[in-house]
């Protein structure tokens, strides 16, 4: 841990000085010599202080107390989570998704006079939303003027 404190520091150019002050400020008391004596094994660390260190470096606590790696490793760690939880917050809207299009095919088959109009407005609306998902996505297509006007 000592050494990915000093990765961490060096990493966003911040003397002990600067890193003392904001631990100060987040409310973790430490002077300069104190993170000089962490970062140089001279001084333990307590489990208050490493999450003070976590809190002010931004990133999570697990990836400052694992065994020490290069700060890349520790990036990809966190960008590794980014992901995992992108794709869990994607199964949950597909389920969500699901639900919601099984409860409307059920209403539809007790409601047929519906059904055709109530179809055309949902692919409507899709395609809509998907449309302007990827105008602001990725802007009009290139040659686009009627994109440009609207």
């Amino acid at each position: 841990m000592t050494v990915r404190i000093k990765l961490e520091r060096g990493a966003r150019g911040w003397s002990t000085n600067a890193l003392s002050h904001r631990l100060n400020e987040a409310g973790f008391e430490m002077n300069p010599s104190a993170v000089w004596r962490i970062e140089n094994g001279k001084r333990r660390i307590n489990l208050d202080e490493a999450i003070g260190f976590a809190e002010v470096f931004g990133i999570d606590l697990r990836n400052l107390v694992g065994p020490p790696q290069p700060a890349a490793q520790a990036r990809a760690m966190e960008l590794i989570d980014e992901v995992v939880d992108a794709f869990r917050e994607t199964q949950r809207a597909n389920a969500a998704f699901a639900r919601a299009r099984d409860a409307l095919d059920a209403y539809l088959t007790e409601h047929p006079d519906v059904s055709e109009e109530a179809d055309v407005m949902v692919s409507n609306a899709i395609a809509e939303a998907s449309t302007k998902h990827l105008l602001e996505t990725y802007g009009p297509p290139p040659g686009d003027h009627d994109a440009d006007e609207a």
